[in-house]
This record gives C-alpha cells, sequence and structure tokens, in this order.
C-alpha cells in the first residue's frame, strides 16, 4: 500500500486581495514529476492504539499535516484500521522550501486511505477536508499535473497543458510562510494587480516562464527577500522563485 506525494511550484503566485487575516491569491501550480515523497502502509508489530508515523520530519507528531489529516478524517475504520498498521514516509522533498511537501503528504495520505479502505469519499469531499489541513491541499487532493488555483487555495481549476520539467534548488533556507505574508500586507498590499494575474491565468506555463521574471510572477519573493536577504545570493536568470521560498526552480529537458 503506496502512494507517492509529488511536489509543486507556482508558475506564479499572485495575491489579489485579503479576506480576514488570509490572503486571496490566483496562481499556477505545477506538479513536479522527479521530485516526490513515498507514503506507506506497513503492517505493525502487535495491535495497539498507538499511531505511528515513521520519517525524517521537522516537527512534532502533533504538527504533522499527515497526523492532521488522519485526525479530521474521523472515521471508525480508519481508525480501526491503523491500530493494525503504521505509516512510513520516505521523506524527499526539503521542508519550509514553498514546495508544498507537507500538503502533499497529506493529500496523499487522504487519497490512499479513501482507496484501501473504501471509504467511498469523491474528490471534492476529499478536498474539504484537506482544506482544514493546509491551503495547498486541495490542489494534491485532484492530483491535476497543473491548475489554477485561488480563493485562499481551496478553489483548483484544472488547467489544459503540456506538463513541464523542472530542476530545483532549494537553500538551506527556512522561510515562514507567515511571516513572509505578514512583510507583503505591511509593504507591499498596494502594488496588488488583479488585471495581470487574470492575464496570466490564460497563458501557458511555458511561455510565462519564457517571458516574466521571478520578481513579475510572484508576489512573495521580495517579502520573502526583505526577511531573508540571502536568497538574492540565488536570484539568478530563468531560475523562478515558488511559493514563500525558499525554492528556486527553472525548466529543464528532464
Amino acid at each position: 500500500m503506496t502512494i507517492n506525494a509529488h511536489a509543486k511550484v507556482n508558475i506564479f503566485l499572485k495575491i489579489i486581495g485579503t479576506r480576514g487575516s488570509y490572503h486571496e491569491i490566483l496562481s499556477r501550480f505545477m506538479l513536479v514529476d522527479n521530485l516526490f515523497d513515498t507514503i506507506i502502509f506497513e503492517n505493525k508489530p502487535k495491535t495497539s492504539d498507538e499511531f505511528i508515523l515513521d520519517g525524517n520530519f521537522g516537527c512534532e507528531l502533533e504538527q504533522n499535516s499527515i497526523y492532521k489529516a488522519y485526525l479530521a478524517l474521523d472515521n471508525e475504520k480508519v481508525k480501526t484500521f491503523f491500530k493494525e498498521h503504521k505509516i512510513v514516509v520516505k521523506k524527499n522533498i526539503p521542508e519550509f522550501a514553498g514546495l508544498g511537501g507537507g500538503s502533499s503528504d497529506a493529500a496523499a495520505f487522504l487519497n490512499l486511505c479513501n482507496e484501501v479502505l473504501e471509504l467511498k469519499l469523491s474528490k471534492d469531499n476529499l478536498a474539504k477536508i484537506g482544506a482544514k489541513i493546509g491551503a495547498d491541499v486541495p490542489f494534491f487532493i485532484y492530483n491535476y499535473k497543473s491548475a489554477n488555483v485561488s480563493g485562499i487555495g481551496e478553489i483548483v481549476e484544472p488547467f489544459d497543458e503540456t506538463s513541464l520539467h523542472f530542476e530545483t534548488l532549494t537553500p538551506k533556507i527556512e522561510c515562514d510562510t507567515t511571516k513572509v505574508y505578514q512583510r507583503y500586507r505591511v509593504k507591499y498590499l498596494d502594488t496588488i494587480d488583479i488585471k495581470f494575474a487574470k492575464e496570466l491565468s490564460k497563458l501557458n506555463s511555458k511561455h510565462i516562464l519564457q517571458n516574466y521574471n521571478e520578481t513579475q510572477l510572484n508576489d512573495l519573493f521580495k517579502p520573502c527577500a526583505d526577511i531573508y536577504n540571502e536568497l538574492n545570493i540565488f536570484k539568478k536568470p530563468n531560475w523562478f522563485f515558488s511559493g514563500s521560498g525558499s525554492t528556486f526552480f527553472r525548466m529543464s529537458d528532464g
């Protein structure tokens, strides 16, 4: 019982408004075909009520997205299953990197539970559960290769285009998403350009990456670089910034 949880990159990420303390976005997410975590359900040595999650994580169990997904399911069938099974995660996606690793893990866990345990939950229902865990989780639930994502992440619309291959570079800089968005709100909120965001949403990703730079495409690059100045060292032509960082990516031949 195994599933791969792929990383994503943000081809563009534009802030188009606020909703209370949240920021409304319009973004193009694309899966990265060669970077993924692997999630495995294995038998426990003996039956127990303990929830076992094995993996190289940078957080406590209570903060782990997979554990949050387990709690969000709140299903007796699931609880019974994990008395006899544990979860093993082979981590390859860097954490705090703008690649959606935690969200992808949570979505993969939900999808695998739904399949293995025959929960018969629709993708829409799983996405609603996932949205309680993290803003990026719904995108990974649907497993689209490419999609326009809006609202606070809950609106996912598949975008029909040829998949791209990417090379990624993740500096050892752990970017705090909350702090980055806070800096954006304080310093850059008056730069919102909804018209440009909507124009980007209609273009294919290859065209976007060939015609714009990381500052134009990702509204979070400047506030992130304000906080983590060393990111500017990695700013190079034809490399782009994903999410709230710290990963840079570029197109490759695969």
